[in-house]
């Protein structure tokens, strides 16, 4: 008596981008938190509202790799990269983490677009079925 194969699951590929997305996001907060020598020197101080505004950034984007999968996550991320631009006026250097991660999330939210696309149409190598 045979059993019955079971076809394996396909892979979620959109499973492996909210790993890139967490990833980047510890890799931009590991970078924000770097950005504090500069706050410390050229800004006035860790303990001024710019220190504390970078650190609560830093933070917030490292509290956000728990919540990629919510749908809300990616404006609240692309809002996080204006709010480092804005810092322009206060610290320069910081805005422009923020232009270099704006792009970043650019592309890869583009890259998120292409891979949906390609899913839609069946055209990914994970679906494509094994020759025998």
């Amino acid at each position: 008596m045979t059993e019955p194969t079971e076809k394996p699951k396909p892979k979620d590929p959109m499973k492996g981008f909210r790993g890139v997305m967490s990833g980047t996001l510890i890799m931009e907060a590991i970078t924000v938190a770097l950005a504090l020598p500069v706050v410390n020197r050229l800004g006035g101080g860790i303990s001024t509202g710019t220190g504390w505004t970078v650190l609560a950034i830093a933070l917030v984007l490292v509290v956000l790799c728990g919540f990629v999968k919510k749908p809300w996550t990616v404006p609240v991320i692309l809002g996080v990269q204006v709010v480092l631009i804005a810092l322009v006026f206060w610290l320069p250097a910081i805005a422009v983490l923020g232009v270099v991660f704006l792009a970043i999330w650019l592309w890869l939210l583009w890259l998120r677009k292409d891979v949906a696309r390609r899913m839609a149409a069946g055209t990914l190598a994970s679906q494509q079925q094994p020759q025998p």
